[in-house]
């Protein structure tokens, strides 16, 4: 049976890219048409003006005659050939390919791109376990291509068990007994609450979570350019909409003090960012909210609680342990 390369669009390929996700091996939020649509249109489309060379939607369908087998989901620009989003925003890219199918598809997309002008192809932030690593190593090199595969970063995270009392007892015994003492703490000194935002009133929601944000470290006050607040609220609403998101609050005396921004998909919930009032860390406000989360998770029958991408000393004293993230980049002879 025949298989094809088409370019696609958004509009047209939304539905199968959607139906495709939970028989893929490579299924996460941030793989989704309406994350990456979302990028796109708000901070991916350039046209140049500013000096950098423009960049191109190139978003492939690889299909048989019997429907779609994987999604290619990237842009170009100037001389290479990226994923699409970037890692800023994005913690994990990927193929999105039909588990059986992985060898037809990366074959498929390799011819393809033999015939297209690029001389880099630059595909970060792809988890470890991932198909595309072992078939795109194998491939480009019968093409006659070099493939450098390098470690980028970790991304912490652990399955969650069926209770709170079997989740304190999988960590250390420091660990345990410093979060069940601040836990105390907090409960003592305040009468602390934990809210959970979805939808209602979400602007205003987002407008105090991006305050703690700005205000829990100096270097998330640079990084949300209006740009990129743009795309905070673009995707949450979206998010919102689809039911996967979740904007966690710790209050005291009724003012919001920490906030922890995630999503619940697949089975999983990941922890996308978060903020805290520093005139509250003497109740370690920031690590609390997420606690707290981790429990309330636990109380959802989720099955991982990914921290995703970055080394925080705090993931670790919650938990977790690293799983690598790999930046794959292939040249052309």
């Amino acid at each position: 049976m025949s298989v094809r390369v088409t370019q696609e669009t958004f509009d047209s390929l939304t539905a199968p890219w959607e139906q495709l996700l939970p028989g893929a091996a490579a299924n996460t939020i941030f793989l989704t048409p309406l994350w990456q649509r979302t990028w796109w249109e708000t901070l991916g489309t350039n046209d140049g003006a500013g000096g950098e060379a423009p960049r191109e939607l190139l978003l492939l369908a690889v299909r048989d005659g019997q429907g779609l087998i994987g999604v290619a989901p990237m842009q170009r620009s100037g001389g290479a050939i990226a994923f699409l989003g970037d890692t800023d925003v994005f913690d994990y890219h990927d193929f999105i390919v039909r588990r059986g199918r992985e060898d037809e598809f990366f074959t498929a997309l390799c011819a393809y791109l033999k015939g297209q002008p690029w001389d880099r192809l630059y595909l970060p932030s792809v988890p470890e376990g991932s198909p595309t690593i072992e078939h795109l190593a194998r491939l480009t090199q019968q093409h006659g291509w070099r493939c450098v595969v390098e470690r980028e970063d970790v991304s912490p995270g652990m399955p969650l068990p069926a209770s709170w009392e079997e989740y304190l007892a999988t960590l250390s015994k420091k660990d345990r007994h410093e979060l069940r003492r601040k836990l105390r703490r907090l409960s003592s000194a305040a009468q602390p609450t934990f809210l959970t935002h979805e939808d209602a009133e979400l602007d205003r929601h987002l407008d105090q979570f991006l305050r703690l944000m700005r205000e829990g470290r100096e270097d998330k006050q640079s990084f949300l350019t209006p740009a990129r607040e743009g795309f905070f609220r673009a995707v949450c609403h979206a998010v919102a909409k689809s039911g996967s998101l979740r904007l966690h609050f710790l209050e005291l005396g009724g003012t919001p003090v920490a906030a922890a921004l995630c999503f619940d998909y697949d089975g999983r919930r990941l922890l996308y960012n978060s903020g805290f009032a520093p005139e509250h860390q003497a109740f370690s406000v920031g690590l609390m909210v997420k606690a707290l989360s981790i429990q309330e998770a636990i109380s959802k029958r989720l099955e991982y609680f990914d921290f995703l991408r970055g080394d925080e000393p705090y993931k670790y004293d919650l938990g977790a342990k690293d799983r690598v993230v790999y930046r794959i980049e292939v040249f052309r002879a």
